[in-house]
């Protein structure tokens, strides 16, 4: 659940998405200008970024993921 795709065609790197995450998921890439997922695991799936996005460049998964545990 949460963040999953950010789409570089679309974002133009204003930083809204980076500015409203209140677990700091996301980060800027200056050398790019874009916007790239950094800690996936911490994402709590409040969809912020989503919403206030104002190019409409993040999809966000609603739906709970199951991790498979791994064998030790």
């Amino acid at each position: 659940m949460g963040v999953r795709r950010i789409d570089w065609e679309l974002c133009d790197g204003c930083e809204v998405c980076v500015d409203y995450c209140p677990m700091d998921v996301l980060r800027m890439d200056r050398e790019t200008n874009k916007v790239y997922i950094k800690y996936l695991r911490d994402c709590q799936g409040c969809f912020l970024c989503e919403r206030e996005c104002p190019q409409d460049a993040i999809y966000c998964f609603p739906v709970r993921e199951r991790r498979i545990p791994l064998a030790w």
